[in-house]
């Protein structure tokens, strides 16, 4: 299994601007929160409430003690064993990526994001990648820290689907970022992030995480969109996209993309039907119902399936989301790894094989 959906918050990355931080905190009674400026996420749960209760885990009044302690390629491998995990790519949290920020700090950010997550792999390289972090609202710049990041053994970029410091994705001044990735051949990761970081001032006046739970979706949507709508993928027709959360909303209004970008007045701008550009996106079935990763694997098909499951995150699944999918195992094989080998240009070997399938039966 090559699971290409996790994030990595590491000691490194904390308090490194007074603004933005990004930091984490923890209040009196031991409940945790990540704020970035005005915006704050708790992330106590259930279970760690109960555990602290217990005694079972310690108060930590240093985050970078914290992180130390329990953010470890040890434990995170150990985690990955506990799943039947083979291999897994990390990346820095959305609430991170820092395109608001001014250029000095989110180029500097983008650096120490991609040397961190490189030291932090290096302790399992045969289990461990990562996707690198580039600042695209500086895009120039962007495409020399791709470089460097891919020099330290990242893979493919990680990225929002909309707003890149005000740029959107179709904009002509991201162009350096996409023929830096063709050169390399290397994938996108897209992966939406919480718009209400952002606001300054008024990011603690949203209610109810609206710009995390539906946004997220929306701007992964747009990201299709525009990539098409805007003619970027005719001006790149080798660029790959991995979209994750099921595709946001794409496999299941495809049809009606399709039909809109026929009738609408700038559909000049993409010089081929919507549907001949599909085969350059890859989605993932990170949707909480097997009903709707079935749906995605009918619509989609499994050539342009991949693995990832926000492994360890709030609303990561815990069940293998290639199980029950109706299709067969060699299908399900493309899913699990195959296709992951191939986009990202892994050579998995015999003996990694025959590990993987000891690490799947003690896993079950």
């Amino acid at each position: 299994m090559i699971n290409l959906h996790a994030h990595q918050p590491l000691a490194a990355m904390l308090h490194q601007h007074d603004r933005w931080g990004p930091f984490w905190e923890f209040d009196d009674a031991g409940n945790q929160a990540m704020r970035v400026g005005k915006w704050k996420l708790s992330l106590s749960t259930k279970e760690w409430k109960a555990a602290q209760a217990a005694g079972t885990l310690p108060k930590w009044e240093d985050a970078y003690h914290f992180f130390r302690e329990n953010f470890t390629p040890e434990k995170k491998v150990a985690a990955m064993d506990a799943r039947g995990v083979d291999k897994l790519f990390v990346s820095v949290p959305s609430h991170w990526y820092m395109y608001w920020a001014e250029h000095e700090f989110g180029d500097r950010f983008a650096t120490l994001v991609n040397e961190s997550l490189a030291e932090f792999c290096s302790h399992a390289p045969d289990r461990l990648y990562f996707w690198a972090h580039a600042n695209l609202a500086n895009p120039i710049e962007a495409a020399k820290q791709l470089e460097a990041g891919w020099k330290l053994g990242g893979k493919g970029l990680s990225m929002g689907g909309a707003n890149f410091g005000g740029l959107e994705i179709n904009d002509r001044a991201l162009y350096p970022v996409w023929e830096k990735l063709c050169e390399y051949d290397y994938p996108i990761f897209v992966h939406g992030y919480n718009q209400s970081v952002a606001w300054g001032e008024d990011a603690d006046k949203e209610e109810f995480e609206v710009t995390s739970a539906a946004g997220m979706l929306y701007d992964e949507t747009r990201c299709f969109w525009q990539l098409i709508s805007g003619g970027v993928l005719d001006d790149f027709p080798e660029l790959k996209i991995y979209i994750t959360h099921g595709g946001g909303c794409i496999p299941y209004q495809l049809g009606r993309f399709e039909g809109i970008n026929d009738v609408m007045n700038k559909s000049d701008k993409n010089k081929k039907p919507l549907m001949d550009y599909v085969h350059q996106f890859y989605f993932d079935t990170l949707v909480h119902a097997p009903s709707m990763r079935r749906a995605i694997v009918d619509v989609i098909g499994a050539d342009n399936l991949l693995y990832g499951d926000n492994f360890g995150g709030s609303d990561g699944i815990r069940e293998d989301i290639s199980d029950n999918l109706g299709i067969p195992q060699e299908e399900r094989e493309k899913i699990r790894w195959k296709n992951a080998a191939r986009l990202l240009k892994l050579d998995v070997t015999a003996e990694e094989l025959e590990a993987a399938r000891k690490r799947e039966m003690q896993a079950a």
